[in-house]
């Protein structure tokens, strides 16, 4: 089973708790990145990938995700009243670019149950799943998303196959962490079991899962046949073991950056790095850190 895979699966169902007040009322997938929402960089990374049909696992209070993919004709036409085309055929096109369903975790029952709601959209095919609150800043010398590297992995191996990337020793807590041989020639290990979140002391490697996968659609029996935690969640981890044991499982050590927008500190630094790229914010944002790192003189 190999070629392009054309289905993705995105949950955003999470709480965002560690958000809070701010995720009370607005999804964290909602976050602004300068001037565009983090599921919108999600979205965009899975279409120049090659994804076509995108499936979003929400949840209660998840409606500004269906509204901001959705058109909005009373918008566009304010701005072409007002001669702003450009704007309002860039509002067009934020819904335009890929088929994008939606369905609800009625129950915060972990990633494992999240990717089991997209069974039915999948059917029989090979499909993506981007955690829907990581951006990826492609760290590739050719440019390519990290979904795009994962894509070439499975065109060439026709396996599952997981991005992967290091952490400190401290931070493998924060991760799901695998284990596995190295594949000659390749930044490619060929997994043979993924601890989720260990002490420092018991993970096996320091490679931590990047919010990037690529699955055959296996991965839902294994899903099936996972208990809950004692955390009542299903953990992905656990399927992913179980599957590995029947097919090939690879990790893919990338070179793409991972922003996991969960965390405060990520989430800063990720907005600095792309405010500092935008044309409209980067001077303005290197004059204040040039003030801030003065003022600390």
């Amino acid at each position: 089973m190999t070629g392009q895979v054309k289905k993705a699966i995105i949950p955003a169902a999470g709480l965002g708790t560690r958000f809070l007040p701010m995720t009370k009322s607005s999804p964290k997938e909602m976050l602004p990145i300068v001037d565009k929402p983090v599921i919108q960089f999600v979205i965009e990374e899975a279409v120049e990938s090659g994804i076509e049909d995108i499936l979003i696992v929400t949840g209660r209070g998840k409606r500004a995700l269906e509204d901001h993919f959705d058109y909005a004709p009373g918008l566009e036409a304010h701005l072409r009243r007002q001669g702003k085309v450009e704007q309002a055929e860039q509002v067009r096109a934020i819904g335009a670019r890929a088929n994008i369903l939606f369905v609800r975790q009625k129950e915060q029952l972990g990633l494992g149950d999240a990717v089991r709601h997209g069974r039915r959209f999948v059917g029989d095919e090979p499909f993506a799943l981007l955690l829907g609150d990581t951006i990826i800043d492609p760290g590739h010398p050719q440019g390519l998303h990290g979904l795009q590297e994962l894509q070439q992995v499975y065109q060439r191996h026709g396996a599952s196959v997981v991005a992967v990337r290091r952490v400190d020793a401290q931070m493998v807590a924060r991760y799901g962490i695998v284990d596995g041989r190295p594949v000659e020639g390749e930044h490619l290990y060929s997994l043979e079991r993924l601890v989720e979140k260990p002490e420092p002391e018991e993970a096996p490697t320091d490679l931590a899962i990047a919010g990037r996968y690529i699955f055959t659609p296996q991965i839902f029996d294994c899903i099936d046949r996972c208990a809950a935690g004692k955390d009542g969640e299903i953990q992905l981890t656990d399927a992913m073991n179980l599957l590995a044991a029947q097919q090939p499982l690879q990790a893919l050590l990338w070179q793409a950056r991972r922003y996991d927008i969960g965390n405060k500190a990520d989430y800063v630094r990720c907005f600095l790095d792309f405010a500092l790229r935008h044309p409209d914010t980067r001077e303005a944002v290197r004059a204040c850190l040039r003030d801030m790192d003065a003022d600390q003189a």
